[in-house]
């Protein structure tokens, strides 16, 4: 029909669901969290809201602690649950959208942190009391990624 014959569309269809493999493989979540913590099961509800895959796992404070500074996260960039997407590490209450644009741009970054539990934050409630998402640096440093609630500006 248009030139591609079964073979050819046998290698187009091969190529998307490669393509659709690789896409969904990123979107799975890997998440370490204490047990019973009520704001990251919102988190984990808001990530799965907006199509990605969670799972996760509860550990002993101590043993989620060094989770957090193995990944390379310092003291001050922490929150109550930390996840891992696609090589990324995803520190507190990052809304989904940050995930997913740092999927898409794949800074040279170890990941993003919300620290510590900002109301207003996915998993903590509705507040319009701002908060920042933070990209960390593999030298452990960070700078503004996204700020929340987004501010606007009023044309003067």
């Amino acid at each position: 029909m248009h030139g591609y014959g079964k073979s050819g569309l046998a290698a187009i269809a091969g190529l998307l669901m490669t393509s659709s493999l690789a896409s969904a493989a990123a979107e799975s979540v890997e998440v370490f969290s204490t047990s019973g913590c009520g704001c990251c099961i919102g988190w984990i509800k808001h990530l799965e809201g907006a199509g990605f895959e969670v799972t996760n796992e509860n550990l002993p404070m101590a043993d989620l602690y060094a989770k957090k500074m193995n990944a390379g996260l310092k003291q001050g960039q922490t929150s109550c649950h930390t996840g891992f997407v696609d090589g990324y590490i995803i520190e507190g209450h990052v809304p989904a959208k940050e995930v997913r644009r740092l999927l898409a741009e794949r800074p040279d970054a170890i990941g993003l942190t919300v620290p510590d539990m900002p109301a207003g934050s996915p998993g903590m409630g509705e507040s319009d009391e701002p908060y920042d998402v933070l990209i960390v640096r593999e030298d452990g440093t960070a700078d503004i990624y996204a700020t929340y609630p987004k501010k606007e500006t009023s044309a003067q």
